[in-house]
């Protein structure tokens, strides 16, 4: 490739975009321009020609059509190897491009934010920089195409060395993160307009059983993007190989993209404990300490205190805490990571460390410290995938408000306030251990978890044994599902449990709900069960 000459530049992204002008016109470089970024490089005192000067024509239709033009076109799709195609270039008065640094529209943004209209929508999809990106990354070979403001350095550091030039893998290796770009961006396009689309009531009739309001979810082709992240350890055993992948474009804050503070590489189990840990500690809004063991809850506590919210936690069941992986919904303090000393831990997850509790907790060489720094700001695909063989199973995240007006007391004894309390915590506790599900909670704290089960009554009697005779009285019990029969609730009445939650909906409620009565046991029915395989 020759010395790159001359550049149009129209980003939407401007982050590093005034340096990296900066650096092409120091080189010599005839930089053009359009918008928004022509007024931003020509305020910093960087030479601009604007582009209705190379068109000579101006601007029209609000902006939608500024660089469709041949004298824009021409000067990047010519073939320079070809005579013909310089000779009609010539003739024309077009002078070759030979760097397009463009970055489109911010449809993703517009669409993720509360309120935005169609119209909004509509506006943000790009014409003129797509059609620009093509032409430059099919003509690879005589122009360079940047789509990335973090390739600015190298590309700056390869033209110094070079004498103005790109390397022909340079250039292929840009062209291909061209058409990524423009294939991400129609895709999100594809997919909000596909969400609107309304099913007529042939459709509707001929779905049996599917709910309309589950279309926007569920488009009839899903197209899913991501970006490799990382190679594993290994996968869930060590003869199986393993990566994790990103969503794209990445979700700041999220699990996949958090910082990895300290301690060894991440297996694949490891990310999967983190994330069941993280995303049950993201159901609590008041300060929470979840530690978690094979996919599982085995000790869940709400404390203002985070130290606290730990011990009370790790009291559940210390023996399988043994190298668990633990998350926490605020920064870890001091106080709580000293508190963490002398418990072996495999992965630590948090929005983040005080300095003190972050060396303390460094100390632990075999620990991996996650921060999830910025959490919350950004919002990834809220579907839930599961593959089957030859398929994909996809569904909407189990979200729950845990509403007690939505709720309904069936026994005459009503709950107390502290009961509620209680009841509410071990209900959004149940829903992240594996079903069949028994949470037995006391003083917002788990006091015995029975998980995975493949019968409710053995799922209780797990649940009573972990808590122990001590520990049982006066707790309040939580399960997933409806009780089948009465006999996983007289395990839970006889260890001494005041209070019980659950779905409702058994064939045999009213028998459930007389041995409560029995027992002077309050019972609410919720009407959502929280299954998880």
């Amino acid at each position: 490739m020759p010395k790159i000459k001359r550049a149009i530049i129209s980003v939407s992204d401007k982050k590093d975009i005034v340096w990296f002008a900066r650096e092409l016109s120091l080189q010599g470089v005839e930089i053009i321009s359009t918008g928004g970024t022509y007024k931003i490089l020509g305020q910093e005192g960087i030479k601009v020609i604007p582009v209705v000067e190379v068109t000579s024509f101006p601007e029209m239709l609000d902006g939608r059509v500024k660089t469709l033009h041949p004298k824009i076109h021409g000067g990047i799709l010519a073939d320079r190897n070809k005579p013909e195609h310089m000779r009609q270039l010539e003739y024309q008065k077009i002078q070759p491009i030979d760097m397009v640094v463009v970055n489109l529209y911010p449809f993703k943004e517009t669409v993720s934010k509360p309120g935005f209209s169609r119209a909004e929508a509509i506006e943000q999809i790009d014409i003129g920089g797509p059609a620009m990106l093509r032409a430059a990354a099919k003509n690879h070979e005589h122009v360079a195409v940047v789509v990335n403001p973090e390739r600015y350095p190298e590309i700056i550091k390869e033209m110094k060395e070079r004498d103005g030039e790109l390397s022909e893998e340079t250039r292929r290796l840009l062209a291909v993160e061209a058409f990524r770009h423009t294939a991400e961006y129609d895709r999100m396009i594809w997919e909000y307009l596909s969400s609107e689309q309304e099913l007529s009531e042939a459709q509707v009739a001929n779905r049996a059983g599917a709910r309309t309001e589950d279309e926007g979810l569920f488009p009839s082709r899903l197209e899913l993007a991501y970006d490799r992240k990382a190679i594993l350890r290994y996968g869930e055993n060590p003869h199986q190989s393993a990566a994790l992948y990103s969503e794209r474009p990445p979700v700041h804050g999220s699990l996949a993209n958090s910082l990895h503070l300290s301690g060894p590489q991440l297996s694949f189990n490891n990310l999967l404990d983190a994330d069941s840990a993280w995303k049950c500690a993201l159901d609590f809004p008041d300060p929470v300490c979840v530690i978690v063991k094979h996919n599982n809850p085995c000790g869940i506590a709400v404390h203002q205190d985070l130290a606290q919210a730990y011990r009370r936690a790790l009291e559940c069941d210390p023996v399988s805490a043994y190298g668990s992986v633990i998350a926490f919904n605020r920064k870890v303090t001091e106080a709580c990571a000293n508190a963490m000393r002398d418990l072996f831990i495999e992965v630590l997850v948090a929005p983040g460390y005080y300095a003190e509790a972050l060396e303390i907790l460094k100390e632990k060489k075999d620990l991996r410290i996650l921060s999830l720094e910025g959490w919350g700001f950004e919002k990834g695909d809220l579907r839930d995938y599961k593959k089957i063989d030859g398929g994909l199973l996809v569904q909407d995240m189990d979200t729950d408000a845990c509403d007690p007006r939505q709720m309904r007391v069936v026994t005459k004894r009503e709950p107390s306030e502290r009961e509620w309390k209680d009841l509410i915590f071990a209900w959004r506790s149940c829903k992240h251990v594996r079903s069949n599900a028994i949470v037995l909670a006391r003083n917002l704290a788990t006091v015995g978890i029975g998980a995975g089960q493949m019968s409710r009554v053995d799922a209780a009697a797990i649940a009573v044994e972990k808590a122990g005779s001590d520990r049982t009285s006066g707790c309040v019990a939580a399960s997933d599902a409806f009780f089948p029969f009465a006999d996983a609730v007289q395990k839970i009445a006889e260890a001494g449990a005041v209070a019980i939650i659950q779905p409702g909906g058994s064939i045999r409620d009213d028998e459930v709900i007389e041995l409560c009565e029995r027992y002077q046991i309050s019972m609410v029915f919720t009407g959502k069960r929280h299954f998880r395989h």
